[in-house]
């Protein structure tokens, strides 16, 4: 198999080409060149944002190709046109996102989609990948696969949710742990999600798939426990009423990464239905390694994980963290 991998240098698009490598594929890696590809990967270069940035891409036949674009999605028209007829599927790595806030629990594929056009420019997040969608099926029809990723956790990973949490119970002390502690958590490891791709990409699967683990795959307790374990911390976690963590002012999600109280974003982000994507051979792996690995990584790296520029800064800030605590002892 060949496959042009458009970006592949971080996160997702990294554990795409790493294991297309590992299976024995042919891989072209296409970016604008500030990091090299992963080892047997082929490197092209260009900036999908700039006039004929794609002067690369003019040639070449590819089996696959895997698309983890976040920007305008006329970047993903302009890529689907010059590529039509010399690629055989079309993967858009996509995200749940796409649907309007808030998505009810147990929501799937088929729930209300936002308004969007293959030919915007920059536009917000949902917008983007809707648009991005768009602009992948109306190439290739049926042979493109839309992957609608939602939580992604892992090695490599760039938003800075998992490591975070790692960092912050490696200092040790009392932690202020967000309950409550048998909360469901649904997401997917990187890993996960990029086997899954190109085994669907291999056998010809086409349309939507909500690409995360079954809910209650593990639970924020397991998650935290986890990383206790790994990083040998001798860290308390201090599990927090929900009601308490909203009543200091805490931001759920960024300033407590991963975590949602109860309620309308957390039935968006940890119910969705993925009946179809198991259905269709997602397996996910247990949790305890997406958080060892995650920190065997980060110790390789120095413990300081590398962050997209376009995403917030996540983490509560230590004091913040001790006037809460000291409230609700």
């Amino acid at each position: 198999m060949r496959l042009l991998m458009l970006g592949g240098t971080e996160f997702v698009g990294r554990a795409v080409v790493e294991d297309a490598v590992a299976r024995g594929w042919r891989v072209t890696v296409f970016n604008r060149g500030y990091q090299a590809p992963p080892p047997g990967a082929a490197a092209l270069r260009g900036d999908r944002n700039a006039p004929d940035g794609l002067a690369e891409l003019e040639r070449g036949e590819w089996d696959v190709v895997v698309d983890t674009w976040s920007g305008a999605p006329s970047a993903v028209r302009d890529a689907t046109r010059l590529l039509a007829g010399r690629a055989g599927h079309y993967v858009y790595v996509s995200s749940r996102s796409v649907h309007p806030l808030p998505i009810a629990a147990g929501a799937a594929e088929d729930a209300p989609l936002v308004e969007a056009s293959p030919d915007d420019g920059e536009v917000e997040y949902a917008r983007a990948k809707r648009g991005g969608e768009l602009a992948a099926e109306a190439v290739f029809g049926d042979r493109a696969l839309l992957a609608r990723a939602g939580l992604i956790l892992g090695p490599y990973e760039n938003v800075g949710r998992l490591p975070w949490w790692l960092s912050r119970i490696a200092r040790g002390g009392t932690v202020l742990a967000p309950g409550p502690r048998d909360l469901e958590l649904q997401y997917v490891d990187a890993r996960d999600l990029a086997a899954w791709v190109l085994d669907a990409a291999e056998r010809g699967l086409g349309g939507p798939y909500n690409v995360v683990s079954a809910p209650g795959h593990t639970t924020m307790g397991e998650l935290l426990e986890a990383c206790v374990r790994v990083t040998g911390s001798a860290a308390e976690l201090r599990w927090t009423d929900p009601d308490a963590v909203t009543a200091a002012g805490i931001e759920p999600w960024t300033e407590l990464p991963i975590w949602l109280p109860p309620g309308e974003l957390y039935d968006t982000l940890h119910r969705g239905d993925v009946s179809r994507v198991l259905a269709a051979g997602l397996r996910c792996r247990p949790v305890a390694d997406t958080v060892s690995d995650t920190w065997d990584w980060l110790r390789r790296i120095g413990g300081q994980a590398p962050l997209r520029p376009d995403r917030p800064q996540v983490g509560l800030d230590p004091e913040r963290e001790r006037s809460v605590l000291g409230r609700s002892s």
